[in-house]
C-alpha cells in the first residue's frame, strides 16, 4: 500500500507508467535475483526494472529472462523521490590541497612497536606525514631510531622538538621537517637541510618573523610559516586574523595552521570545528595543518580533516556550498529524517499477518506491527511488554533480544534526530560500522531454502 501511494505520486509528478508485482514473500531481504527471475513477470512495454534494494547480490539471473535495463533500486521506497529526482552530476571530492601533518604527543615515552602502530593507523585515516612530538625539557637520544623504523615503513616524518640535539638526529635519520624555528634557533637550521616551520617568538609581534625568514631564504632553507593558531579564550579570533594578514604580507609564501590547538581544548565534538579551519586554510591558501587527536572527542579528528579537506577543495572551486556534497562528517544527526504518515502505519499495521514485528519511528514514537497488532509509545520496555501479552506464542528469546536491540536503536535515533531503518546501522558519517549482521533474516533465508 504505501508503495502504491509512493509511486503513484512520484508517476504524477515526473510523467512516468508503471507496474508492481507483488512477489510471495514477506521480507525483501530474503529474495535472491535467482529466486525473482523464476517469478518475475514483465509487461510487454516495460522500460526498466527496479528490484528492491535489499534484495542484494549478482542481477544477472534477472537480466537473462528480460531484454531491459534491471536495476537495484533504493532500500528504503521513503527514498524513492531521491532515487529518481536527483540527475545533479556527481561532483569528485577525489582532489584536495591541503596537507595534513599528524602529531604522536609525547612521542619519547612510546615503544618504537607501539609508535608504528599509531603511525599507521593516523596514515591510514588521511594523514600525510606523521609528527614526533618531544618532550620539552629533556633529550630523546632514541629519536633516529624512531624516525628510521617509520622511514623503513614508507612512513613520511616531521619532528617537533626545540632541542638542537634531538632535530639533528631526526633529519640525519630521515626526517623531512621540523616543528619549530623562531630567533632563537634559525641559526641551526644551516645544518639541518630540511624544510621548516616558522613561528613567531611572540605570536602578537608576529611581524618579527620577518627577520627569520630573511636569514632562511639567505640559506635556501625552505619553509612554511605558521602565525600560531590560539585557543578561545586566549585570543583566538585575533590569531585568525593573524593567518589572514601573514597571507597578505606574504602572498606566496608556503603556511601551516597548527589546528589542534583549538579542538584539543573546545568542550565541542571536533568534526564542525576541523572543517571550519579546513575551509579558511583552503580559502588562504594554507597547505598544511597539524593536528593531533588525544582528547576523547577530537579521537577522530585526522579523518575528520581528511574528508573536510576533499568538501573545501570541491566547494570553493566549484563555487558552491558545501551541502549535499558528502553525508561523512554528519555524525550526530542525519542529513534527513523520512518517516511513514500515521495513517500508512495503520494500514501496514492492518495489512501485516505474519509474526515479523516491523519497527518503525514516526510522530516521536516507537511503533511495532506484527500479527495485524499495533502497539506504540515513547517506552521501548512498555512496548514490549504489551507485545508480550498480544502474542499468541509468546516471544522466544532469540526473537526477544532482537527486538529489545531493534527498539534501543529506534529510540536512539528519535533522540538525536537520526534515520531509523530495521536491520540497518545507524548513520555516524565516516565512523558508521560495516553493515550490521542480519543474523536473524540468515536464519530464516536458511529456513526457507529447508
Amino acid at each position: 500500500m504505501a508503495l502504491r501511494q509512493e509511486v503513484e505520486r512520484l508517476a504524477k509528478r515526473l510523467g512516468f507508467r508503471y507496474s508492481i508485482q507483488v512477489l510471495q514473500i514477506t521480507v525483501a531481504a530474503l529474495m535472491t535475483p535467482e529466486w525473482i527471475s523464476k517469478r518475475l513477470e514483465v509487461p510487454a512495454e516495460t522500460t526498466q526494472v527496479l528490484i528492491p534494494g535489499y534484495a542484494q547480490g549478482d542481477l544477472s539471473p534477472i537480466q537473462a529472462c528480460v531484454s531491459v535495463p534491471v536495476r537495484h533500486g533504493p532500500k528504503d521506497l521513503r527514498n524513492l523521490d531521491e532515487y529518481f529526482g536527483d540527475e545533479r552530476e556527481p561532483i569528485s571530492l577525489e582532489r584536495y590541497d591541503i596537507q595534513i601533518i599528524a602529531e604522536i604527543n609525547h612521542a619519547p615515552d612510546i615503544s618504537l612497536e607501539s609508535l608504528l602502530v599509531k603511525a599507521v593507523e593516523l596514515c591510514q585515516a588521511g594523514a600525510d606525514v606523521i609528527d614526533l612530538g618531544c618532550n620539552p625539557g629533556s633529550t630523546w637520544h632514541g629519536v633516529g631510531d624512531a624516525v628510521k623504523l617509520l622511514k623503513d615503513n614508507g612512513i613520511r616524518v616531521s619532528v617537533d622538538s626545540f632541542e638542537p640535539q634531538e632535530v639533528h638526529a631526526a633529519t640525519v635519520a630521515g626526517a623531512e621537517l621540523v616543528l619549530s624555528v623562531n630567533s632563537s634557533n634559525v641559526s641551526q637550521a644551516r645544518d639541518w637541510g630540511v624544510e621548516v616551520v616558522v613561528v613567531p617568538d611572540d605570536p602578537h609581534q608576529w611581524q618579527r618573523m620577518e627577520s627569520t625568514l630573511e636569514i632562511l631564504e639567505s640559506a635556501n632553507i625552505p619553509f612554511r610559516i605558521d602565525p600560531i593558531l590560539e585557543p578561545i579564550g586566549f585570543g583566538f579570533a585575533a590569531s585568525l586574523l593573524r593567518y589572514h594578514a601573514a597571507r597578505q604580507r606574504w602572498p606566496k609564501a608556503p603556511m601551516m595552521m597548527g589546528i589542534g590547538n583549538l579542538t584539543e581544548l573546545t568542550d565541542v565534538d571536533s568534526a564542525g570545528i576541523n572543517f571550519l579551519l579546513m575551509a579558511l586554510c583552503q580559502e588562504w591558501n594554507i597547505g598544511s595543518v597539524l593536528t593531533t587527536q588525544v582528547i576523547n572527542w577530537a579521537s577522530s579528528s585526522v579523518c575528520e580533516c581528511a574528508w573536510a579537506r576533499r568538501l573545501v577543495k570541491a566547494a570553493i572551486d566549484g563555487g558552491i556550498p558545501p551541502k549535499r556534497l558528502s553525508d561523512q562528517l554528519v555524525m550526530l544527526r542525519d542529513p534527513r529524517v523520512s518517516e511513514f504518515s500515521l495513517e500508512v502505519i495503520g494500514q501496514l499495521a492492518t495489512a501485516i499477518k505474519d509474526g515479523n514485528y516491523r519497527i518503525l519511528n514516526a510522530d516521536r514514537k516507537i511503533h511495532a506491527l506484527g500479527g495485524g497488532q499495533h502497539v506504540e509509545g515513547s517506552d521501548p520496555f512498555e512496548i514490549f511488554d504489551r507485545l508480550a501479552e498480544l502474542a499468541p506464542k509468546g516471544i522466544d528469546p532469540s526473537h526477544a533480544f532482537y527486538l529489545g536491540y531493534e527498539m534501543c536503536k529506534a529510540e536512539l535515533a528519535l533522540q538525536l534526530g537520526k534515520q531509523y531503518t530495521q536491520d540497518e546501522p545507524l548513520r555516524w558519517g565516516f565512523l558508521t560500522p560495516e553493515m550490521e549482521q542480519k543474523h536473524r533474516i540468515s536464519r530464516r533465508r536458511q529456513r526457507e531454502s529447508e
